[in-house]
């Protein structure tokens, strides 16, 4: 994607790598309760020291930040049942450690920048299928639940908390 498609405001960094386009998601339950998955480590489980994160995933060439969001939220979770409330009204970027760097799509970028959108669940628990999702995607959950927007900065991993307060503080009105 270009920085066209992406947008004027989508954040270029000062020097060396680009940012990797992203969406986030935060789905929101009828009671107010954030969506969170444990990251798999490829054995249907965790040993990361912070395994919790809301949905995120990568956007497509030519393909919108909304498209994103459903797409990757269904791969991830299996989750169609959605209605969008809001968009957040900024790009939120972070930059990985320097192992993650190295270790990540074979380093052409520093980070990610994320455009968060947040979305009412509008089906069943049943719905969530993260060990087996549609479409052969591999797993990328161990485990899932519903959690207060609070609590979600202080579980994922300490590099992308400065996102993680952000989003909280931008949807914060939709999980009072």
């Amino acid at each position: 994607m270009t920085k066209l498609e992406l947008g004027p405001e989508f954040p270029e960094p000062v020097e060396g790598l680009p940012y990797r386009p992203c969406v986030g998601i935060m789905l929101i339950n009828r009671e107010g309760k954030v969506w969170i998955g444990s990251r798999d480590d490829g054995a249907q489980s965790s040993s990361y020291e912070y395994s919790w994160q809301m949905p995120q995933g990568g956007i497509d060439k030519g393909e919108a930040p909304e498209s994103a969001a459903r797409r990757e939220l269904y791969e991830e979770t299996s989750i169609s049942s959605v209605t969008l409330l809001e968009e957040a009204p900024e790009w939120f970027a972070y930059d990985y450690p320097a192992d993650v760097a190295k270790a990540s799509r074979k380093g052409k970028f520093r980070g990610q920048a994320q455009r968060w959108l947040a979305y009412r669940f509008d089906g069943p628990d049943e719905e969530i299928n993260i060990l087996t999702p549609p479409d052969g995607h591999s797993a990328e959950f161990s485990a899932w639940r519903w959690e207060d927007a609070a609590r979600l900065p202080d579980l994922i991993v300490p590099f992308k908390r400065p996102v993680y307060e952000r989003v909280v503080a931008a949807f914060s009105h939709l999980t009072a």
